[in-house]
Parts: structure tokens; sequence; C-alpha cells
């Protein structure tokens, strides 16, 4: 009887097991889809040539709506960070592990990639690297005037802005709001992207900025896109957390009165 209580045991702990295996498996390549989508969809409508006429604005609008898409479709599955700045921060705010931190961010790396490598089999050659964008399209370079150290504030400070909307976001205190995530999220992002995109691209994302620089080896003031964007994410997730959101306070006991 003992034996077969001890056998039942086993075989349950080998299923969890499994199943957590499995979970986090669909995880990482959920996360990994969404970020190859962000590039593949971000990236195409980025696209600018005597031949396909583009705007700032309609790039900006274009990655907000990309991003309304990509949590749509991946929120569930892994929360579609489909950043490494958010998973720092997200590993911050202490709702995932280090090893699944390292994991989000091997997937959004390789999905980047391949997503723009996406675009550029998708695309002609003179359409990826045009007159308008010679380094290649989606390049994330510092806009004419803009001083390195300048491009380093305005990463900094874009990539406070959204870590803030993250936080707020994952704060319980939000939780009865979740149905219009995508939304919020696409917005915030279109709104962002037309305020710093000229500037700097507007990046925010280490991902986003690599993969590009990576396929069309232009790494002009590439460091920018690690420092500005990831210091910031550590910033403005540490800020909320100790300021806005108390350790230690139940979600209940954080609800205004």
């Amino acid at each position: 009887m003992a034996g077969e209580i001890l056998n039942q045991s086993k075989s349950n702990s080998q299923d969890r097991r499994f199943k957590g295996l499995l979970r986090n498996t669909c995880i990482v390549v959920g996360e990994f889809l969404a970020t190859a989508m962000l590039m593949f969809l971000g990236c195409m409508g980025c696209a600018q040539s005597p031949t396909f006429v583009n705007s700032h604005f309609q790039c900006s609008i274009n990655f907000g709506f990309v991003v309304l898409i990509c949590i749509q479709c991946f929120g569930c599955v892994s929360g579609a960070h489909l950043n490494p700045s958010v998973t720092l921060a997200n590993y911050i705010y202490r709702l995932i592990s280090w090893p699944m931190a390292i994991a989000y961010f091997v997937a959004q790396m390789v999905g980047a990639f391949v997503g723009y490598g996406l675009v550029k089999a998708s695309l002609p050659e003179d359409v990826v690297c045009s007159s308008d964008t010679p380094k290649g399209v989606c390049i994330t370079a510092l806009g004419e005037g803009i001083s390195a150290g300048q491009g380093v504030l305005i990463e900094f400070l874009l990539t406070v802005i959204l870590i803030i909307i993250c936080c707020a976001v994952w704060d319980p205190r939000n939780a009865t709001f979740g149905d219009s995530t995508g939304i919020r999220f696409g917005l915030a992002i279109a709104c962002i992207s037309l305020t710093g995109g000229q500037f700097t691209g507007a990046s925010m994302n280490p991902a986003r900025s690599f993969a590009p620089a990576l396929w069309n080896n232009a790494w002009d003031n590439h460091w920018i896109y690690w420092v500005g964007p990831l210091v910031g994410a550590v910033f403005a997730a540490f800020l909320y957390k100790y300021v806005f959101r108390p350790t230690g306070a139940k979600p209940e006991e954080e609800l205004p009165q």
C-alpha cells in the first residue's frame, strides 16, 4: 500500500514537472513569435523609398498598431514583453524568475533577428537600403544635431515612461482594466514614437535596435540603444515598486478607500 502511494506521488511529481516544462516552452515560443511579428510588421511598415512613400507619422502609428496586435495574440501566452527592457523591469517587479528572464531575453533576440530577416527576404534590396534609408530600414540612429549624450538621455526618458506604463498595468489595482491593455499599449507606443522617433528612433528596446544593426552591419552609436533603455528600465521599475506600490502591502490594502 505504501509502495503504491509512493509510486503515485512520484508519478504526480513527474507529471507536474512535465506540465511546467511544457508551459514554459510555450511561453518562450510565444515570446519568440511575438518579437518576430513586431520586427516583421513594424519594420516593413517603415520601408521608405522613392517608390514607396512613407512618413514619420505613418511609421509611429504603424508600430503602435503592431504592438497592439502582438499583445492581442500573445499577451495571454507570454505577456508579450517584446523587449529586454520590459523583461528586466518585470524581473525587478518580481513577476518572473531570473532563469525565465534569461529565456525571455534569448527568445526576444532570436525573434528580432528572424523577424528582420523576413523583412530582408520579403522586400527588394533597394527598398531595404534606399536613398531614404541608406543604412537600412528600421535602423535606429541619432537625428541631425543630436549628440550621443542627448541620445542616451532621450532613450532613458522614453523608456522610463514606457516602463511606468508597464508597471501600472502590472499593478493589482489596475487588474479590472486588463481588457483594454493592448489598445492602451498600442496608443502609448504610437505617442512615444511620435515624440521621440525623429531624434533617436524611439527604440526603448535593445532587441529592436540590435537585429537591424546586425543584418545591415550598422553600429554607429549602437551602445546608446542598450544603455539608455536598460538603465531607464531599472530606474523606472524600482521607482514604481518602492514609491508608488510599496512592497509588503497586500493588493486589497493598496486600493484607494
